[in-house]
Parts: C-alpha cells; sequence; structure tokens
C-alpha cells in the first residue's frame, strides 16, 4: 500500500501494521510532517507521470463487512477448538526424548579418557609388569596371540654367568681372548649386558679393567634387538689386550 504526504507530495510505501500502530497517523520522513495517511491510502501506483494520489472522502458511517473467509463453529468452545484435548503419545515420547539429557556421550568419553590414562599409567610401569610373575605372564601370552613384542627389560641380578675361559689369542701378539657363556634366568627376554671385565694379580691388586657395550662384543643387529631370551644362553668373545704375567685373575660383572 501507498500514502502521499499532503505538504512535500513524497509517497511511501507501508503495510497494515503501520497503519494499525497510530491509528493511520504517520510522520513524513522527508518534511517532518505529521499526517493522515489514510487520506491518501492506495493499492497501487497510478499511471506515471503523477504528482497527487486520489483522496478519500470520510464518513461517519461505519461500512459493513459481508465477505467472510473464517467463522468459528458456535457449538465448540473456542478454548477447546485451539488445543487438542489430549496429546498423542508419539508426540509425548518426542516431548520426553528432548527433555531427557543424553548421558551416553559423557559416559563414552569418560571411558576413553580411563582407557588412556590406564595405558599412560602401564607404559610408565612397564618395567614392574613386564617383571611381575603373574602380570608379566599375562602379558606375554596377550602378546604371543596378538603377534606383538614387549619391550626389553633389564634385570642383572638374573643373568649367571655358567662358563668362562682365558687363552692366548691365537691370530693377536700380545692380545687375550676371553670367552664367557652368560644365561637368562628371568621369564622375560632382556637386553644384552653391559660387559665389565677387571684383571687382577695375585694380591687381588686391579691390573686392568675394561666396560664393553653389547655393540662392542656382538656385530649382529637382529640378535641385539631380541635380547637374550627367557632361559637361553649366550656365548660372548671379548679380545683384551694382555696385561702381562702379573694377570693371575679375572672377574666378570654385569650392568
Amino acid at each position: 500500500m501507498y500514502t502521499q504526504c499532503p505538504d512535500c507530495r513524497t509517497v511511501f510505501s507501508l503495510d497494515a501494521s503501520v497503519l494499525a500502530h497510530a491509528r493511520g497517523a504517520v510522520i513524513c520522513g522527508n518534511c517532518e510532517t505529521l499526517f493522515d495517511a489514510l487520506d491518501t491510502l492506495a493499492e497501487q501506483l497510478p499511471p506515471e507521470p503523477f504528482r497527487l494520489l486520489p483522496g478519500h472522502t470520510r464518513s461517519e458511517e461505519a461500512p459493513k463487512l459481508d465477505v467472510a473467509i473464517y467463522r468459528p463453529r458456535e457449538d465448540v468452545p473456542v478454548a477447546v477448538a485451539e488445543a487438542p484435548a489430549f496429546t498423542p503419545q508419539f508426540v509425548s515420547d518426542r516431548r520426553a526424548a528432548r527433555r531427557r539429557p543424553r548421558r551416553w556421550p559423557w559416559v563414552l568419553t569418560c571411558t576413553l579418557l580411563a582407557v588412556l590414562l590406564a595405558a599412560q599409567v602401564a607404559w610408565a610401569k612397564r618395567d614392574v609388569l613386564i617383571t611381575d610373575p603373574a602380570v608379566g605372564a599375562w602379558l606375554r601370552q596377550a602378546c604371543a596371540s596378538l603377534g606383538c613384542r614387549l619391550p626389553l627389560v633389564r634385570d642383572v641380578h638374573r643373568l649367571h654367568l655358567v662358563a668362562r675361559d682365558v687363552q692366548a689369542h691365537p691370530s693377536v701378539p700380545g692380545a687375550l681372548m676371553i670367552s664367557a657363556t652368560v644365561r637368562n634366568d628371568a621369564p622375560f627376554a632382556q637386553p644384552y649386558p653391559v660387559v665389565s671385565l677387571t684383571l687382577s694379580d695375585a694380591d687381588g691388586h686391579r691390573l686392568a679393567m675394561r666396560r664393553l657395550h653389547p655393540s662392542e662384543y656382538l656385530d649382529d643387529a637382529a640378535v641385539l634387538r631380541a635380547g637374550l631370551a627367557p632361559g637361553a644362553s649366550a656365548a660372548l668373545l671379548i679380545e683384551v689386550a694382555d696385561p702381562g704375567n702379573r694377570a693371575v685373575a679375572f672377574e666378570f660383572g654385569f650392568e
């Protein structure tokens, strides 16, 4: 709908909500004139060019409305017509489901966090768990089924020297060849130890000492990665310089 300011002749577009707000009274946005929009209210603009919208004559008689598009039934109360007397079951179920809090995301999140925390604690305490007789046996059985490998755990107190021998090196003058056999009495695989070799004289005085890392007496990388299996024995060959005739005793240690 359209209306026109009577002073500046500006035409404005408006709707029924604007007219109902002050019963037709509006203020021109161009010249600030207060006027009655009902005087020149038109549904369509006339063909251009035009200067004035046609005005309406006021009548004291209220027009009668005859064309009805809706009439409520007289035998049904208005309150009943606005809302049903009962709520269908599926609607009630949906409303109850919307009001009920969803707890499963929280339960799932808490479960995952608990599993991650347990995994972190188990990894931090892996040496204790693997060396434990009950837990270690279960872990080894589980890894055997899954095809995984437990990390190697060092426990030198369960490594025992079962044989040793010292002789002159057969091909290097002024050198000794020392052989030793070590056995892993632990129920789990261990990394090869650091071997400490001490040569002493007849009075027990230390003449020479050497510490050898696994890579110095083993040159097989696959064997080093696999470690010393439970109950298995390994022969170690060590070459050292001959300290002379004063060396009459030698001692092995594992670190």
